[in-house]
């Protein structure tokens, strides 16, 4: 699963985060993914240690796999997914 932890006064947040679900949705399309609210869930961001925003965290089997926080591309994201979800349903 992956979610991206952002907050709503962030405007680099509100532009990346429709072209991230936009690659999810069709470069991997079995890949679950969700939305967090820092402001508005603080208790959930801080249980993983989310401080700053855009956050993403990709978990496996409730495991965090990896993450990209504040300064990434969508190639960088993408190349980051590809390995483990080509491993994981493209065998």
């Amino acid at each position: 699963a992956l979610v991206y932890f952002s907050t709503d006064a962030c405007n680099v947040c509100t532009v990346l985060k429709p072209k991230v679900f936009e690659l999810i949705k069709t470069e991997f399309p079995k890949l679950n993914s969700g939305y967090l609210s820092i402001g508005k869930l603080p208790e959930i961001a801080a249980q993983n240690q989310v401080f700053v925003s855009p956050t993403i965290i990709v978990f496996y089997e409730g495991n965090e796999l990896f993450r990209k926080s504040r300064n990434f591309g969508l190639e960088e994201l993408h190349r980051a997914i590809e390995r483990p979800y080509n491993y994981l349903y493209r065998q």
